[in-house]
């Protein structure tokens, strides 16, 4: 097996909180009393299965510290619904905010839980409405529920998906406007980010940043410091999970993440940008 093998079989992520905050973040804790960087973002930001994730690999880089907000599955909601990690991204020299999938957050048509943001919690009445003959008591999860309902009915689904984006776009523009300090995006996949006619059809199976075309994010750009796109290379891809840390239960989630070559593509991509922001 491709895992290395620690006393608890898993990696020890030195869970951590701030100010606040009922949520568990990636340690050890660090200072926010001193100049830093803000990473918020979700599973890659986090580093499940990595050592160092990319948030570590540019702290050594930049030779500036570093602090990972980043949620495992997180959605714009776990920021906004957040005052404490709100307060440290303004306290921050800059902000990094990875490009989160937009199925994770509350809309018209369904909620999810405000800080495990890939829960399903209930479905609207429109959406019922919409699909009459779908019982929505069977969903725990979000993208399980949209799987579903896409096929269901290729058709309708096209609704909830443009509402789903909608919601998403308003909620990144809040998120933005919350925080004081230049704030850069950064889309991180083993893919580039697809426009809106060619995701049109793209199955709900597929990886994050769900949703999110490139039209989207062209329209983020004027209110940002910057926006980079980066891609895993094929070789990062093919090396699977080597070098990654779980335990044998956890080693089918570990196969549907990005590795740490992957995670320092991130970083020496993200480095120059924020060089000059720092």
């Amino acid at each position: 097996m491709t895992y290395d093998v620690m006393s608890t079989g898993a990696l020890d992520y030195a869970p951590c909180c701030y100010g606040n905050s009922r949520l568990l973040f990636r340690g050890p804790k660090r200072r926010l009393d001193a100049p830093y960087v803000a990473f918020l973002g979700g599973t890659e930001t986090y580093g499940k299965f990595i050592k160092a994730p990319f948030p570590a690999l540019v702290e050594s880089s930049l030779g500036v510290n570093c602090v990972n907000f980043g949620v495992p599955n997180a959605g714009i909601d776990v920021f906004l619904n957040d005052g404490s990690l709100i307060d440290a991204a303004c306290g921050s020299s800059l902000t990094v905010i990875q490009v989160v999938g937009a199925q994770n957050l509350s809309n018209r048509f369904y909620s999810v839980h405000p800080r495990r943001n890939d829960r399903f919690v209930t479905a609207s009445p429109l959406l019922k409405m919409v699909y009459p003959e779908v019982d929505f008591a069977e969903f725990h999860f979000n993208r399980h529920m949209l799987s579903c309902l896409q096929e269901t009915s290729d058709d309708r689904f096209s609704v909830v998906r443009a509402e789903v984006q909608a919601a998403w776009l308003a909620r990144m523009r809040l998120l933005l406007r919350k925080i004081s300090g230049p704030v850069v995006l950064v889309w991180v996949a083993d893919h580039a980010a697809l426009t809106e006619e060619d995701s049109a059809n793209v199955s709900v199976r597929t990886r994050d940043p769900l949703f999110v075309t490139r039209e989207m994010l062209e329209e983020l750009r004027p209110e940002i410091a910057g926006l980079v796109e980066v891609v895993a290379t094929p070789e990062a891809v093919a090396s699977g999970t080597a070098g990654m840390v779980f335990s044998e239960l956890e080693a089918v989630a570990a196969r549907e993440m990005l590795g740490p070559q992957a995670h320092g593509e991130v970083a020496r991509t993200l480095h120059p940008v924020l060089q000059d922001l720092v």
